[in-house]
């Protein structure tokens, strides 16, 4: 890579790196190693193809898409049901919502990855229907269908439980 590109490569991913790590966590459920994981395969696929990235109207958005897509294979390929016991934060958590954020946590992990992937774009990253259809390769009245059945489960799973940890 050329210089002027390796600069912008690099200005890029310093720009970006932390929002795209936060979409990983979201789809990782709080995993914070799969996050990281995910964000550095993210990078390693937006550097190989950086020519054609830095050319596109979005260079942000082409980086959020390869992270989905890049969470979305992962858990098609992974060959072990191995889930990980308990829910331990690697940080202590600080402030009145730390309850509220492991409890929302909890349950987009207990949701298949497509559908965790569907409430990501729409709801943190408030990303459109029709932006949120291409970057899945769905229909739009899929990805309405698909936002819809994850709410409902989130909203299931929950139960009157979130509402004792909301702040009045």
């Amino acid at each position: 890579m050329k210089s002027a590109q390796e600069d912008a490569y690099l200005e890029f991913v310093a720009a970006r790196a932390k929002a795209l790590y936060r979409s990983a966590y979201v789809l990782a459920a709080g995993d914070t190693h799969l996050a990281e994981d995910l964000v550095q395969e993210t990078l390693s696929r937006v550097y190989v193809h950086w020519k054609r990235v830095a050319r596109a109207d979005s260079p942000v958005a082409y980086a959020q898409t390869v992270l989905v897509r890049t969470f979305l294979s992962l858990r098609r390929r992974r060959s072990t049901g191995e889930r990980p016991f308990g829910n331990m934060p690697d940080r202590a958590g600080s402030g009145p919502d730390t309850a509220l954020r492991l409890t929302l946590l909890d349950a987009l992990g207990q949701l298949p990855p497509r559908d965790r992937a569907v409430l990501l774009l729409r709801y943190w990253e408030d990303r459109s229907i029709e932006e949120t259809a291409q970057m899945l390769r769905l229909s739009s009245s899929a990805v309405r269908s698909q936002g819809t059945r994850a709410l409902g489960r989130v909203r299931a799973l929950l139960g009157e439980s979130l509402s004792d940890l909301i702040p009045h």
